[in-house]
């Protein structure tokens, strides 16, 4: 399967031009099976959000749904969407190009923001499925918590949606490759670049192997960009059969 990683600069607030600029990156990486963008990117990490985004008149996930269809690549990323009760929720979508969906609703909210005051918390782990592959979804703060992760014989590669500060760069590098190698899994980490009212973002988006090495790259020096990888189940699943750790995990 070929992924190729969106690592953009979110204009504040503006989903118009943060889709053009999503469109400019995937016209110019054609023929991927699978597009992530960052956590947010339609807005950036607004913890005020605002409006009647709801699932029934976003135009940001009507866009993703066209471009699914459109490219006939699956399309992952981040939207403050309200649900059926209101209640504003940090959600990725995983859109395929027949227009069905996943959704996962970020579980561990980044208190130190106040995104546990602006948003509430979803309870349950979610598992996209497209062209043979299981990708278990994780947004941003997700990856600081190997428990919620943890392989239960459900997944292939995991996909983390972030605005991850480049204050904690170093964080951010070591536990992509960390949750790769635990779980013995491919991990596709999609950063934003640019800064915001708190925060300056530098990148470093990459697709790790179930090893802990970085098949592909982007680097983290504040530079909008695309990465593209191939990844392999045959590959996966040889390793995981020939070092067969997962056998021996706790459970």
């Amino acid at each position: 399967m070929k992924v190729t990683i969106l690592q953009m600069d979110i204009s504040w607030n503006k989903p118009d031009c943060n889709i053009a600029e999503a469109e400019r990156l995937i016209n110019n990486s054609p023929s991927a099976d699978l597009y992530v963008l960052p956590e947010m990117w339609n807005t950036g990490f607004d913890m005020n959000p605002r409006g009647e985004r709801s699932e029934n008149n976003s135009a940001t996930l009507a866009w993703m749904k066209r471009t699914a269809h459109d490219t006939g690549a699956a399309l992952c990323g981040s939207l403050a969407i309200k649900d059926d009760e209101s209640r504003w929720r940090n959600r990725c979508y995983f859109v395929r190009p027949d227009g069905t969906f996943d959704f996962y609703d970020k579980h561990h909210l980044f208190t130190y923001s106040g995104e546990n005051i602006a948003y509430t918390a979803g309870q349950k782990r979610s598992v996209a499925a497209w062209k043979g592959w299981r990708f278990l979804l994780l947004t941003c703060y997700d990856l600081r918590f190997p428990v919620w992760s943890r392989y239960h014989e459900d997944y292939d590669g995991i996909i983390a949606v972030a605005n991850w500060p480049d204050s904690r760069q170093h964080a951010w590098n070591i536990l992509t490759r960390a949750r790769a190698i635990e779980n013995q899994c491919y991990l596709i980490g999609c950063n934003r670049v640019g800064a915001d009212e708190l925060n300056q973002y530098a990148g470093g988006s990459c697709i790790v192997e179930s090893r802990g090495y970085a098949i592909a790259e982007a680097s983290a020096d504040n530079s909008v960009q695309t990465v593209t990888g191939e990844i392999s189940l045959d590959t996966l699943n040889l390793y995981r059969n020939k070092f067969r750790t997962l056998q021996d995990r706790d459970k």
